[in-house]
């Protein structure tokens, strides 16, 4: 009986390393892949690019629907006099 639990709870203790070693291998992949998208030349730049140019573009569909709108309103109110 103590030979069982010997060979088990070593089974278990060599599962349970293998299982932390790929957590860890996992965990400095995602920081990795972390540290090259903040970095100054990663992907980082270009998805902030990208999210400026998406900013900026509805920033100009809103001026231009609000300044659109306003003259709609002005020219309903003409033809209404």
């Amino acid at each position: 009986m103590s030979k069982f639990f010997k060979n088990f709870s070593l089974r278990y203790l060599a599962q349970k390393g293998q299982g932390m070693v790929e957590y860890a291998l996992i965990l400095a992949f995602i920081v990795g892949i972390a540290a090259y998208m903040t970095s100054s030349n990663g992907i980082g730049s270009a998805i902030k690019t990208t999210f400026s140019n998406v900013t900026s573009t509805l920033n100009n569909a809103n001026t231009n629907s609000t300044s659109n709108s306003s003259s709609q309103d002005q020219s309903t109110q003409s033809s209404n006099n």
